[in-house]
């Protein structure tokens, strides 16, 4: 019996469900700081309306958050799932996968909002790093830092290839070029800036590091095949 890992076992789940738990106070703690301007949003978003909801920040940051059970279900269906066939890591590779989706795709969607100018504004670009970043605002760094983070934080802990920060780096820096090229293409009022690309890649990066305890490693890579079934003892 390797008694080493059995005592190393329960503070290893100690620490994953405090850190759970200071997530949880955290997100409970900036709803509590932001839910009048969430609520402003509430009733276009209940009538199912798409002006006053879908396309402003706060209806989409309350659709993110009453999406958020839904989305735990999912999670548990596919560990659930996952666990059956034998696969290890269900609940990881599972939580990770709809973490991603989830914690991404309201901030792209917010990133690609066309603006005021839509179609009729030329398209601006701002090469000179650093130069847009004194203008951002604490408000409009933090947005930049949440963009690619949720991405940044699980994608480690779904792909063993995206296990070290230069690749995490890439991924998010890459995937900030998409959008600000689309941002460009789609002429969408928007400024396709260099240095949101930075700190786009800087949120997955530090996202990344959060998570990086859980990240999964190379020698992990086969278990996500189902466990093989013993062959009868002839």
């Amino acid at each position: 019996m390797n008694h080493n890992a059995s005592l190393s076992a329960p503070p290893r789940r100690t620490r994953s469900i405090v850190l759970l738990g200071l997530a949880v106070l955290g997100l409970a703690g900036a709803v509590f700081v932001v839910r009048r301007p969430l609520m402003m949003s509430a009733p276009m978003c209940v009538a199912g309306r798409w002006h006053g909801c879908f396309d402003t920040f706060n209806g989409v940051v309350l659709m993110t958050l009453v999406a958020l059970p839904p989305a735990a279900l999912v999670v548990w269906a596919l560990a659930r799932r996952r666990r059956a066939a034998g696969v290890a890591s269900a609940w990881r590779m599972s939580l990770a996968e709809v973490g991603m989706v989830h914690g991404t795709v309201p901030f792209l969607w917010m990133t690609m909002m066309p603006g005021a100018g839509v179609g009729t504004v030329p398209p601006r670009v701002s090469l000179v790093p650093l130069r847009d970043l004194v203008t951002m605002g604490p408000l409009g760094i933090v947005g930049n830092l949440l963009v690619f983070a949720a991405l940044g934080f699980f994608a480690p802990m779904r792909f063993a290839a995206l296990a070290s920060v230069p690749r995490v780096l890439a991924l998010g820096a890459g995937c900030s070029v998409l959008v600000e090229t689309a941002q460009y293409v789609l002429r969408l009022d928007r400024v396709s800036s260099v240095d949101d690309v930075l700190v786009n890649a800087a949120g997955a990066v530090l996202a990344a590091l959060a998570s990086r305890p859980w990240w999964r490693t190379t020698a992990e890579a086969p278990t996500d095949q189902p466990r093989p079934t013993p062959a009868p003892a002839g």
